[in-house]
């Protein structure tokens, strides 16, 4: 017998293949996603991207015959010039049908499309905000399901054999039901009787019972649809952590559109890490310039407002944010700061006095990124110039942990920082910047 598919391809016949190819090169288009990172526009961040691949590291080994050695035997067809047991002389070298130098195209490297969905997932892999510690009870919020013991009706797949045997066996014993090895023996001893070849009164009795059995074993059911028992469940409210994320910017006259670009490539990254794996985390928007205000999303990466620059605006602003909305027991709170270091020396102490005893004392974590020029003539020398901010924050604050600095150029430079303050704690130690 045989069997011929005549099926057309189902759409999406690939997708098995595709998810173990992304199983097995998970490292590589990883690596890939990240590096398209730099290139890439802030409005297309969480769309498909196309990334490249190094074409040999994504070989596979393949078994393929031996081109020498082993017992081989050939089935040639006919012709006219050779017979049977004739020597075939070898032919020169290179006159093999083989391609020649030079000749033929291929490529290096292996391009591969990625779905929003894939792209997000191998982006954000790996990354969470630290310390989500307080807990609360969000109502209305049914996510889960829990055991609520058992129920008579439901449906076959929630039923419990364990508890409906053990209601059959109570039933059963109650009512008396005889059981099989009691009716065998009973019956046995019938044919023994009968075997002796005499009508007893005793034989007659035992019958009369034999009969009596089987008649109340028929009427007691070994199971009874009052028997059944269905495991019981119920939606629940789950206890999740709430969070807030502070997001404050400085748009001083001091920054230049470079620096707000890497600020705002920072913040969209955050901003999509955030809606993309919490679903309780709320984002306030602040920018500064000598004075500080809450804006909403697209305020905050359009706007075009400059000025001068008061950091502790920003940081008052927040605090009444938190004041009003945001109780620092229910509410894990989280802070990103990006400026460019540049602030009045006389605002500098207020700010660290109010970071140090008014902000981190009720704060998760707090991120202070520095943003700098796209050639820093100092950057790379041996004494790195420290902006007036970042002295006085890197002597001022001592909570170490939950507070960390760090410094970009590039725009390369924006995911591997982003990275490294949102990676993982099982697996990263954060440490404060000096």
């Amino acid at each position: 017998m045989h069997i011929i598919d005549r099926r057309l391809n189902p759409g999406g016949k690939s997708l098995v293949n595709r998810q173990r190819f992304l199983r097995r090169a998970k490292a590589l288009v990883q690596r890939a996603v990240r590096d398209s990172l730099s290139d890439r526009s802030i409005k297309h961040l969480d769309q498909e991207s196309e990334v490249t691949i190094a074409r040999d590291e994504v070989s596979e080994p393949t078994l393929r015959r031996a081109a020498s050695g082993g017992n081989r035997d050939y089935i040639l067809p006919g012709n006219k010039d050779y017979l049977e047991g004739d020597t075939i002389p070898r032919p020169p070298s290179g006159a093999g049908s083989g391609s020649q130098a030079g000749e033929g195209e291929d490529e290096d490297e292996f391009r591969f499309v990625l779905t929003r969905e894939e792209f997000l997932d191998l982006f954000l892999d790996d990354l969470e905000l630290p310390d989500l510690a307080k807990r609360r009870l969000i109502v209305g919020d049914t996510q889960g399901i829990r055991r609520a013991g058992y129920t008579t009706s439901g449906s076959p797949s929630s039923l419990s054999v364990t508890r409906t045997m053990r209601n059959s066996l109570s039933r059963r014993i109650a009512m008396k039901r005889p059981s099989t090895e009691e009716m065998r023996l009973l019956d046995e001893e019938i044919k023994r009787l009968e075997g002796l070849g005499k009508e007893t009164d005793e034989l007659k009795s035992l019958r009369a019972k034999l009969e009596t059995l089987e008649r109340r074993r028929r009427l007691v059911s070994y199971i009874d649809p009052i028997d059944l028992r269905y495991r019981r469940y119920e939606p629940t409210p789950r206890v999740v952590p709430q969070a807030v994320m502070f997001c404050l910017m400085d748009v001083s006259g001091s920054m230049t559109e470079h620096m707000k670009d890497l600020a705002k490539r920072f913040y969209a990254l955050l901003h999509l890490f955030l809606t993309r794996n919490y679903r309780h985390v709320e984002v306030v928007f602040i920018r500064h310039t000598d004075r500080a205000e809450e804006v909403d999303e697209d305020t905050f990466f359009n706007s075009r407002e400059t000025g001068g620059t008061l950091v502790s605006s920003a940081l008052e602003a927040m605090m009444a944010v938190v004041t009003a909305r945001y109780r620092p027991s229910d509410w894990n709170i989280y802070v990103a700061q990006a400026s460019d270091g540049d602030n009045m020396s006389s605002d500098n102490p207020k700010a660290v006095s109010l970071l140090q005893d008014a902000i981190l004392p009720i704060t998760q974590y707090f991120a202070y990124l520095e943003v700098g020029r796209d050639e820093d003539p100092l950057g790379d020398g041996p004494l790195p110039r420290q902006s007036d901010l970042w002295q006085a924050y890197a002597s001022g604050v001592t909570a170490k942990g939950r507070f960390v600095m760090r410094k970009v150029h590039h725009r390369r430079e924006i995911y591997p920082v982003f990275r490294e303050l949102f990676q993982r704690q099982s697996t990263h130690k954060r440490t404060l910047a000096g």
